[in-house]
């Protein structure tokens, strides 16, 4: 895992000792300092209100922000480069927030990826949890609001019981540990999208990747994150509409894995016969 822990040292570029290749340091405390850089991936519709919030939140030292606009009619793009003006546009050509997601992922150059909502209601300062925990060797720093020292403001008795229930769905049938599965507050090393592919376009994408970490058997750590509400619109969320959708993610991904399974098995007793399997035709 390609990250470095040293006291911060603003100003200064220390010599990695393997190679002698000068190396830059981003100080995020006053006794911690990171090399990897570090990307954060907005998907934004119609958020130029929310958008100042936002920014104003997220720490300097950050490498770049990748802005998803799923084609605002308001002046979200304009708003986002008067805030940010390195940051980088990605202009969504399907639908959804997975979608979005994803667009905003293959975008980034950074060896840190972070997810953050473009409502106003993930703090930007948190970031430096997440980090710190991908640099302590999770390969996974997933936010949770039900996490000691975690919260939310906004989130209703229905969706809280949705919420809890799912999780303890996958829970049981992954082999997790999760307190909370469905939050879009996420940080992740980028090498793990290679182990998780992505391939879904709505809400549900966040459960998609839960679920996926722990199937390829990525080190995962929960952060505790305080969720506040939406400061300006409405949000696009339906909670039983979203629900079926994140439930017929779980079932899906529960049959590819009895499916795998399945296949593995055979391929064990086909060996055992001494039977040989046709690999396919290669040209």
């Amino acid at each position: 895992m390609s990250s470095v822990l040293h006291p911060a040292a603003p100003g200064q570029d220390p010599v990695n000792d393997i190679g002698r290749i000068s190396v830059r340091y981003r100080p995020i405390s006053s006794h911690l300092a990171i090399t990897p850089p570090v990307s954060v991936v907005i998907p934004a519709m119609n958020e130029a209100e929310n958008l100042p919030y936002v920014f104003k939140s997220l720490p300097d030292w950050i490498h770049e922000v990748v802005l998803v606009d799923g084609n605002s009619t308001d002046d979200t793009v304009e708003v986002a480069r008067e805030l940010w003006p390195d940051v980088k546009v990605v202009q969504q050509l399907g639908k959804g927030k997975g979608d979005a997601l994803i667009s905003g992922f293959a975008a980034c150059t950074g060896d840190i990826i972070v997810m953050v909502d473009a409502d106003g209601s993930a703090d930007g300062s948190e970031i430096v949890s997440y980090v710190s925990a991908l640099v302590s060797g999770a390969d996974f720093a997933k936010g949770s609001r039900f996490a000691n020292g975690g919260g939310t403001d906004d989130m209703t008795a229905i969706r809280r019981l949705g919420n809890r229930a799912l999780c303890a769905v996958v829970n049981a049938k992954f082999g997790a540990r999760y307190t909370d599965l469905c939050y879009g507050y996420n940080a992740f090393w980028a090498h793990c999208l290679e182990k998780i592919t992505l391939d879904c376009t709505g809400f549900e994408i966040e459960t998609l990747m839960n679920i996926r970490v722990v199937k390829a058997g990525l080190r995962v750590q929960e952060v505790p994150s305080h969720e506040y509400l939406r400061i300006h619109g409405v949000s696009n969320l339906r909670a039983v509409r979203d629900g079926l959708r994140v439930l017929r993610v779980i079932l899906k991904e529960k049959r590819a894995k009895r499916a795998r399974r399945g296949t593995a098995s055979a391929a064990r007793r086909h060996s055992a016969l001494g039977v040989s399997i046709p690999r396919g035709e290669v040209s």
